[in-house]
């Protein structure tokens, strides 16, 4: 039996001290659910003591979301406030962190007419676009971790009462995230340098493609020359570390755009704007997704993949070990934080400028030459199991094993 109170205090720590690591002086933005103030002032009695500046809490209600979905007239769709992407803006610009406490309901918006949805993610990703890209590109520090909420709970929980699924759920977070750990910043530590010995070597090796097999899945997927493996902490425009990500088990790059091609079979559900899409496949020419399928959720598939021209492109590709602690909680979480670092997986949509020598310094038309796409979005979904095995291929056409029985072969 975990001390609830002990793990909850140690999770705060860890939000603070290493997912957006604060430093004295710097400010952090909150978004925040809610139904979980307990656990945001506790995140907010860590950050002040550890020296932030100021502490911006940014609540939101999944309700009066939905509510607007159902409700609102199609143009509320259309818009994203000006205001708002300034405020973010400045705030990353001014060096300020940001702290996502992810909680949303998968199945929120499940219902809701497809173009609605794909209305305000265009309208937010026009809008968000310079403050997306610096946060892809690390200029700012910026970390997501989860809290419960009951609609999430009971999709894992199903079987449980209200209460106990969200107690339930505090406690698979408090293991994935190493919160129920004696020593959890330390514990973080190590796996952080566990992770960076994973990259270290890939960065070495420099491959050239990367050959994915499983039942349902025979997919090659080129890299670009000077392409570069991150994982664990990433590091800000002052050089200091955050951890983007809490829990994290992966080490992952960008893809050349244009190099993918075969076909990939979904293993874990993907929570895409509220719906869940399930039991997917996507078959690939010359990197873009020119068949698709889907046993649930067929049309928000579509909608993703028609957000843009360049949705239909991987961003990235992401090593994961099916031995983590997520993968053998044997849990499925409905959530990409959690799913993702339980299975190797890939992103549509955009790519990452720090995974290619030199791309902090470059234009766009750099990255595009460079071979990283550029989209709206960026959307991982998982493609791992214990039946995986991925060969690394060399510039001169050799083949070494780098996932055995989806574990690492090194």
């Amino acid at each position: 039996m975990i001390n609830f109170q002990s793990c909850l205090e140690k999770y705060a720590e860890l939000a603070v001290k290493i997912a957006v690591n604060i430093q004295p002086g710097q400010s952090l933005w909150i978004s925040a659910p809610i139904h979980q103030p307990e656990f945001v002032r506790l995140v907010t009695e860590q950050a002040y003591k550890a020296g932030a500046k100021l502490v911006h809490i940014e609540w939101q209600d999944e309700i009066s979301t939905q509510i607007k979905y159902r409700l609102a007239p199609d143009e509320a769709f259309e818009t994203y406030p000006a205001w708002r992407a300034q405020a973010v803006q400045q705030f990353g610009e001014e060096g300020g962190a940001f702290l996502f406490l992810e909680s949303s309901n998968p199945e929120l918006l499940k219902g809701i007419d497809p173009k609605r949805i794909a209305a305000s993610s265009k309208a937010a990703g026009a809008a968000l676009a310079k403050w997306r890209a610096d946060m892809s590109a690390s200029r700012f520090t910026w970390s997501i971790i989860g809290v419960p909420s009951e609609g999430w709970a009971k999709l894992v929980f199903p079987d449980l009462d209200k209460e106990a699924a969200i107690q339930a759920l505090w406690e698979a977070i408090f293991k994935a995230s190493r919160a129920d750990r004696e020593q959890p910043v330390q514990a973080w530590h190590e796996h952080n340098e566990t992770l960076h010995d994973k990259r270290a070597y890939l960065n070495r090796k420099q491959y050239k493609k990367l050959h994915y097999r499983a039942p349902g899945t025979d997919l090659t997927v080129e890299l670009p020359d000077h392409h570069i493996w991150n994982g664990g902490t990433a590091v800000n425009a002052e050089n200091n570390p955050f951890n983007p990500n809490v829990p994290t088990e992966e080490v992952f790059t960008s893809p050349r755009k244009e190099g993918t091609r075969g076909v990939v079979r979904s293993t874990k559900p993907l929570s895409y704007q509220g719906n869940l899409i399930e039991n997917f496949s996507l078959t690939f020419e010359n990197g873009k997704v020119v068949d698709f399928s889907a046993e649930t959720g067929y049309e928000s598939l579509k909608t993703m993949l028609g957000i843009d021209e360049a949705a239909r492109y991987l961003g990235e590709v992401a090593l994961v070990p099916h031995r983590s602690p997520i993968s053998e909680s044997n849990l499925i979480f409905f959530n990409t934080l959690y799913d993702e670092n339980a299975s190797n997986h890939l992103a549509l949509g955009d790519a990452f400028p720090t995974c290619v020598e030199g791309g902090l310094a470059m234009s766009r038309e750099e990255l595009d030459q460079a071979g990283l796409n550029h989209s709206l979005i960026h959307v991982d979904f998982m493609i791992g199991s214990a039946d995986m095995d991925i060969d690394g291929i060399t510039a001169d056409g050799a083949i070494e094993p780098v996932f055995r029985n989806g574990n690492w072969a090194f």
